[in-house]
Formats: C-alpha cells, structure tokens, sequence
C-alpha cells in the first residue's frame, strides 16, 4: 500500500469512527438551541437543566468546529453556520420522532393489500363468504388470498408465506400467537331419503356404525375420533372413502348412501338431512393463527378484527 492509500485509509477509519461515536442525541439538543436561541430556553424545552445543556452546547461545538450561538449583549445570535444548518436540523429531527412515534391506525378505506389466508373448507363453505363481504365492504382496495390447506403444519407463518390461518389450529410454532374464535359441533349427514333419515326419531350408535360413512382427512388417515368412540361401545364402522376436504365429502354424500359428518348449516346447504352423532363427541375448536411480526400492524390487526365481529355476528 503506498503513501495515498495509507492516507485514504486513516481518513476512512477516522470517518467510521466518527460516525460510530456519533451522539445523535445532540441533533435534538441543536434543534432546541437554534429554536429558542438561548441555553436557558433550549434547557426548559428539553426538561434538563441549564448547566446540562451548556456542557451539551460545548460538545455540539466541538464536533462543528463552530460556535453556533454567539453572545451579543444579553441575548444569543447564532453563527451563518447555524443558520444554514437550523433548517435542516430541525426536519431531520422531526423525521427522527416521526420514524420512533406507534404507526397510524389502519384507515380501511385507504388501505391497498393482499392478505393470505390458509382457511379450512369447513370455514370457506359459510364463514368466508361473509368476511370477504365485510372486507370489501370497508376495504375495496384488500384482496384476501385464500391458500390451500397443504400449508398447514408448515413454517408459512414463520416465513411469511402466510398471513393468517384460520381452523383447527394444531402443533403451531412456539411463537406463534393463536386466538380461539369458538367451537363447532359436527352432525352426521346423509342424503334426503337415505335410510337413515325416514321413520327414525334417533339413530342408534349400533346403526351408525352399520351405514357406510366417508371420513375427511388432509392425511389420508382412515381412523379418528368417531373410531375411538365407537370402538369403546365395542362397535366398529366402514369407511368406504376418505377425501381430503368437507366440501367433497359432502357432495359425495348427497350423491350416495354413506354417512359424513359436518356442521349442520354447511349440511343444510347441500340439501343434507342431519341428525344427532349417537357418540360422545367432543366440539372442533376453531381460532385463528398469525405470527408475532405481525401483531402490531395495524393492517393486520383491522383483518383480525375483522374476523373477531364477522364470527361473532
């Protein structure tokens, strides 16, 4: 390395230093100088005292090599230097408490973005259509972006693929934040004149088990909850298919003779008849999920909202 470079290189680190040491406290206390034109007034405004802020002028000083305020018979005058510099200072320091000051509340009818959101079907069937309705309806310019349940039990929250997710919320992350938005009880389904919906006031657990059902499983998995309970009356049932979502089962229900289980509205809307599960089955609890980076957003915090008076409405 020769002469220049060795020079170049000293000023450099000299740079970095500097602006290492930086003390960005005095912009706030060049600000209140240059405004009141005086220690005592800058000290007030600042809430420290009148020796703090003149030791804090001397630093200020120091690293301007310039005096910055002057006396002038009983008052204080700042230097051209100040002057070129109150103007400046002061919008950097406004944009300083700008950047530290709690975001804005969210104003729905300005806002412009998509949210992802991996939702269940059971929940797309009825819930979904009425939040879409009271997004759009305070919101125009939000799109909300309904992702397949094949996210779920995924890192899509922690990487930020997704933005909410709303269901069964099983095994999240450990920081994820989950709120329960309620329970849904499940009835079994079948087909208007299937036989288990004529001349029947209640079906028995053992006719239950006999009929041929459909499970709903995004694993594929045969047994479940009714399995277990019907195996501890001593009964067992036969399931003919297993589809991955409640939408298809309950099309293939109204086509057949098996038996599904689904919530009674969603089954209603398929033209389904439903009748009490003969089993002690426990609700589906139903919440919602999202990640921590996301729960101070405002936006974010509007949808959840959002959701909250939509389920509960």
């Amino acid at each position: 390395m020769d002469a220049a470079d060795r020079t170049g290189s000293r000023a450099t680190d000299a740079a970095d230093g500097a602006v290492g040491a930086l003390d960005l406290n005095l912009l706030v206390a060049l600000d209140a100088l240059l405004a009141e034109e005086s220690v005592t007034g800058a000290a007030a405004r600042l809430h420290v005292s009148a020796p703090a802020m003149s030791r804090t002028l001397g630093r200020i000083r120091a690293a301007l090599g310039d005096p910055v305020l002057v006396r002038a018979g009983r008052h204080l005058v700042p230097t051209p230097r100040a002057v070129e510099l109150r103007p400046r200072v002061s919008a950097v320091v406004r944009q300083a408490r700008g950047l530290l000051a709690p975001a804005p509340a969210a104003d729905p009818a300005a806002m412009v973005r998509a949210f992802a959101v991996q939702s269940s079907d059971l929940l797309l069937a009825g819930f979904a259509a009425r939040l879409i309705t009271a997004v759009a309806r305070e919101a125009p310019g939000v799109t909300l972006r309904f992702l397949p349940e094949s996210l779920e039990g995924t890192p899509a929250l922690r990487d930020g693929r997704l933005d909410l997710e709303l269901g069964v919320i099983g095994h999240p992350d450990p920081e994820t934040l989950v709120e329960p938005l309620g329970e849904v009880r499940l009835l079994a389904a079948v087909r208007a004149d299937h036989p288990l919906a004529t001349g029947r006031t209640k079906v028995s657990a053992r006719a239950f088990a006999a009929a041929g059902h459909i499970g709903v499983s995004r694993q594929g998995r045969v047994r479940g909850p009714v399995d277990e309970a019907l195996a501890a009356r001593g009964l067992r049932r036969r399931v003919v298919a297993v589809v991955p979502g409640w939408t298809a089962a309950l099309h293939l229900c109204r086509g057949t003779d098996l038996v599904c289980l689904a919530p009674a509205g969603t089954a209603a809307a398929f033209g389904l008849h439903t009748f009490e599960v003969p089993l002690d089955l426990p609700p589906l609890a139903l919440g919602m999920a999202w990640h921590p980076r996301n729960d101070a957003d405002p936006a974010h915090s509007w949808l959840r909202d959002r959701v909250r008076t939509t389920w509960n409405a």
